[in-house]
């Protein structure tokens, strides 16, 4: 009796000691692994926190106190089975087996499944690679957009002086130079700016008749003689005129018909502002009308002369756009462009000279200079472009890889257009916003080949297939039988074992 009551308290000591257990556990692991609630996810067994090679089948915590962290089943979808339609030398693809095997090396055979060559609907080429291997060789992309697009044109040019804005000053009389107020070359002279005093007999001369026709005019201004009224004011007209041609300035005129005294120095004043150029003559110097005295150029807007080849000259027409760097002003680009196209062509470098004009307020480009000109020609406003780098050349053709999901290339071939700051024009063959390879492509292209190339041959394969099939099928039917039936007539209840081990056995 005494040893069935101790039994019974210790059974219900164990019982109270497991509850107590049970309750001081999180409310996680009250739940076994085998019985869970409907909705929840399946617990297949519990990790160490610090050691993922640790596991456990139950919830616990490790000697530092942390939980287990629980894994759970995730409901994997099983892999469909690819067929296996050959196998291919891993060395020369060329070369092929319907079953596995290994080639003189050892290596094994690479199998061609089914679905390599795509959908049925997908272009022959197009290639499906794994992200990590996108990730791997580099892959980058970019998207087609809409952009204003010039062919670029590269050409050495030549600062030079704007001829409309150019004046040589000669005399239009002879004389001798009396005072010389600008003797300096490259300085700057302003509109109507006081070059030379010149003393020409000429003008002195053309002064005096100018005062005689005067006074005469006046005297017989208020006469009743109306023909000598009209002779006497021709005279004084022409003598004006005589002295304007002598390039004498208005106010000089004026001074003379007011003083009523003869000038003995003729002002030579500047056409314009700009720049003296050159000076050909000094002070106390007799010239003639054929000495040049000035050379006076505005530099505030120059010509820069382009030599440009027979064949560039269809893309360029007049106004194009033109952009200029030279090495004295480094960091900067001047804008201009072309006015003027020359209509000979120099026979030595077979090239035809092109004009262009750009503003020079502060005078930084100075004739003589060298500059690197480009000509944006041919100018393709609301252009669908790529980046240049994604274009695959070869021989016969042009071709892009479409992105057309993450991981899947299509092979695209494309008609080209103008080319110009990195990007190039797709006339055909590629919408805006598709999304092109800019990176790698050499690698996808030479997957695209091998792909295409197997799925011809898989066509061929099956076109070949195809009419052997039915010549078996029409002899089978022409015999009036299955196949097979032929085994099925044939006796063999005449042969016997014995005879057989007699010829097999030596």
């Amino acid at each position: 009796m005494s040893k069935f009551f101790i039994a019974v308290v210790m059974l219900a000591a164990g019982a109270g000691g497991g509850y107590w257990y049970a309750t001081q556990l999180p409310g996680d692991s009250v739940a076994t692994v085998a019985e869970s609630e409907p909705g929840e996810r399946k617990v297949l067994f519990w990790r160490n926190p610090m050691n993922p090679a640790i596991t456990s089948p139950v919830f616990q915590q490790d000697n530092m106190g942390m939980d287990y962290i629980p894994v759970y089943a995730e409901e994997e979808k099983k892999p469909k089975e690819r067929e296996v339609l050959f196998w291919r030398n891993p060395m020369n693809p060329a070369i092929t087996s319907p079953v596995f095997q290994q080639d003189n090396m050892g290596m094994d055979y690479i199998p061609v499944y089914a679905d390599d060559g795509g959908d049925s609907d997908e272009p022959a080429g197009t290639v499906k690679i794994d992200p990590v291997t996108v990730q791997n060789i580099g892959v980058r992309t970019a998207r087609a957009e809409r952009r204003s697009l010039a062919r670029q044109l590269n050409a050495l040019g030549q600062v030079d002086f704007n001829e409309e804005r150019l004046a040589r000053l000669h005399p239009k009389t002879a004389g001798w130079i009396e005072q010389l107020r600008v003797d300096e070359t490259g300085i700057k002279v302003n509109k109507g700016t006081i070059l030379l005093a010149l003393y020409s007999p000429d003008l002195v001369a053309a002064q005096r008749e100018y005062l005689i026709a005067l006074e005469n005019w006046e005297s017989v201004r208020n006469s009743s003689a109306g023909r000598m009224k009209k002779s006497t004011k021709s005279l004084l007209r022409s003598s004006r005129e005589r002295l304007e041609l002598f390039d004498v300035p208005a106010h000089q005129i004026k001074e003379l018909e007011q003083s009523r005294k003869i000038k003995k120095q003729l002002h030579i004043h500047s056409p314009f502002t700009g720049r003296i150029m050159h000076i050909g003559a000094r002070e106390g110097q007799y010239i003639t009308p054929k000495d040049e005295l000035y050379l006076i150029a505005d530099l505030s807007r120059i010509w820069v002369n382009v030599d440009i080849y027979e064949d560039d000259l269809p893309w360029m027409k007049v106004d194009d756009r033109a952009e200029m760097t030279v090495r004295a002003v480094p960091g900067r680009t001047f804008h201009g462009k072309i006015t003027f196209i020359h209509p000979t062509m120099q026979q030595k470098s077979r090239t035809v000279r092109v004009r262009l004009e750009f503003d020079n307020p502060d005078l930084l480009l100075k004739p003589g200079m060298f500059a690197n000109v480009v000509l944006h020609t041919d100018a393709q406003p609301n252009a669908v472009v790529v980046p240049s780098e994604a274009i695959v050349r070869s021989g016969s053709h042009e071709q892009l890889f479409v992105v057309r999901e993450p991981g899947k290339f299509e092979p695209r071939q494309v008609t080209l257009g103008v080319s110009a700051g990195g990007f190039t024009q797709i006339l055909e063959g590629l919408e805006a916003g598709e999304e092109v390879v800019t990176s790698s492509q050499f690698l996808i292209d030479s997957e695209s080949k091998l792909r295409e190339a197997t799925a011809k041959m898989m066509a061929v394969m099956a076109a070949e297939a195809a009419p052997a099939d039915d010549v078996q099928g029409r002899t089978s039917v022409a015999g009036g039988r299955k196949p097979g039936a032929m085994m099925d007539d044939m006796d063999m209840n005449d042969m016997e074992m014995d005879d057989m081990d007699e010829e097999g056995n030596p």
